[in-house]
């Protein structure tokens, strides 16, 4: 999720002294000394958030299950340099956009080292997106699930389940106890290996009313018999991730205390942590687990007894996050994505009037080794009418008559004389202007037919797929303009 952002530095414990509730006070209280490192709340623009994810392109998803979630995560970057994960919620969500607006503004006020940050939102017509701290280095539910080169460490798993516990405290000190649907998938590694909450679950549900997408057997015993969300049913959450860090599984909590009724504790841990913890500690995670899982909400310790007692456990302090994690420092940081020009901010943004004015502006350039080679064939009768058609459509194009600039062009184009990849431009726009989409895309291809390395054609060709609702392709076309156009600065 959010931005990585450099001004952030995040503590490791230098010494071999377990660390204190004074060391920590700071922490718990939701690193209040950093958090003018963060910006305040903002409200962003629907068009700065389709330049930053390049059009919530594809290629930019980072949530689970990628498209066929019903509400997608894209990484994206700003222009002041700052990664950022944009929250795109489905159309049927949030109708009440003061609702949604008040909601993210409450949650945006939270700042804390031990969350992925809510920097902001856009709440355009039907558009509902939430903008947070990009954290680049995955999910809790990777590295314990689906690890590739090493399985999780035991000190690893003890500072997940002490920081999540220091996130769930702060946020109730706060008054936001309520967390939906804490998961695996909830929890996520910044820069520095350090876990977060994603501060997505912190937003109170929109009108589909689930706060849990997990399956039944992981729900709290009281949502299943009032459908609410209570504070005690966080902890009872808190209670199935330390089953996940214990087991290396998602095993359903009745099935773990079946194992721990009966003391079968081998069972139940995972084995790839065979002799890399005590039985005391492994004991001690275990009780608190159990007591997190009580089937009476009130029998249930509170987020501050949580941090307590997962204090005295922690072990090798001093060792950073991301060494413990078994990941190189800041790796992880997202590869640049394009650049774009002007032209290609305006087609990502489909602003037509900001395109024609920038093909008025550039005129006939761009066909200098094509249409003048044939302006000085021998003057005809048909030459002079073929010119007299261009005139009059540019005439057209430059007073916005976008009909009788398609009848003149097409006469041009009919005239057979001349050949001119710009006249094919402009009449693609004029049919965009006048919401003829399909043939405006058969324009801009015939253009690349006439100049095949011609930026612009690529460029026209990508608002036309995205009026269609052809993203991806529109995608590829955008890529390969904004590489032509590169291609040409540097001759």
């Amino acid at each position: 999720m959010g931005g990585r952002s450099s001004k952030f530095s995040f503590c490791c414990w230098h010494s071999s002294r377990k660390p204190s509730p004074h060391d920590l006070s700071d922490l718990e209280n939701g690193g209040e000394n950093g958090k003018n490192a963060l910006p305040s709340f903002t409200e962003f623009s629907l068009d700065v958030l389709m330049i930053a994810t390049e059009g919530f392109s594809a290629d930019n998803i980072v949530s689970e299950h990628g498209e066929k979630a019903p509400n997608v995560v894209f990484k994206g970057l700003l222009e002041n340099g700052h990664w950022v994960a944009v929250k795109r919620f489905n159309r049927s969500a949030w109708p009440d956009s003061r609702q949604f607006l008040d909601e993210a503004k409450a949650v945006g006020n939270l700042r804390s080292e031990r969350l992925a940050n809510l920097l902001g939102c856009c709440c355009e017509g039907e558009q509902r997106l939430l903008v947070a701290e990009f954290m680049p280095n995955e999910t809790l539910a990777k590295h314990l699930f689906h690890w590739d080169s090493q399985p999780m460490k035991w000190a690893m798993r003890l500072r997940v389940a002490f920081y999540l516990a220091q996130a769930v405290e702060y946020c109730s000190s706060k008054g936001r106890a309520i967390y939906h649907d804490l998961n695996a998938y909830r929890i996520l590694f910044d820069q520095d290996g350090n876990p977060r909450l994603s501060c997505f679950g912190l937003m109170k549900n929109s009108r589909d009313g689930k706060s849990y997408s997990t399956n039944l057997a992981f729900t709290p015993p009281e949502y299943m018999r009032t459908g609410r969300v209570t504070s005690e049913s966080v902890v009872y959450s808190f209670g199935t991730m330390l089953l996940d860090l214990l087991s290396g599984k998602h095993i359903p909590p009745s099935h773990a205390l079946d194992l721990i009724r009966v003391k079968n504790l081998s069972m139940l841990m995972d084995s790839c942590l065979e002799g890399d913890f005590s039985n005391d500690d492994g004991t001690e995670l275990v009780r608190l687990a159990t007591r997190c899982l009580q089937y009476e909400a009130r029998e249930r310790p509170n987020a501050k007894s949580l941090v307590n007692s997962l204090i005295a456990i922690q072990k090798e302090t001093e060792v950073p996050s991301h060494v413990l994690l078994g990941i190189r420092h800041g790796a992880a940081t997202p590869p640049q994505p394009l650049v774009l020009t002007t032209m290609g901010e305006a087609c990502l943004r489909r602003d037509l009037t900001a395109l024609h004015e920038i093909l008025q502006k550039t005129g006939y350039k761009d066909d200098e080794g094509i249409a003048n080679e044939l302006s000085f064939q021998m003057w005809t009768n048909q030459m002079q009418e073929t010119l007299n058609s261009k005139q009059q459509g540019d005439a057209a194009f430059r007073a916005k008559d976008f009909i009788t600039a398609i009848e003149c062009y097409t006469q041009f184009n009919d005239g057979g004389t001349m050949v001119s990849p710009t006249i094919y431009a402009r009449r693609c726009l004029c049919y965009l202007m006048s919401d003829m989409a399909q043939e405006a895309l058969g324009d801009a291809m015939q253009a690349q037919v006439i100049s095949s390395e011609w930026p612009t054609a690529f460029y026209l060709q990508s608002v036309a797929l995205f009026t269609l609702g052809m993203e991806n392709d529109a995608q590829e076309a955008l890529k390969e303009a904004t590489k032509l156009e590169g291609k040409r600065s540097k001759n």
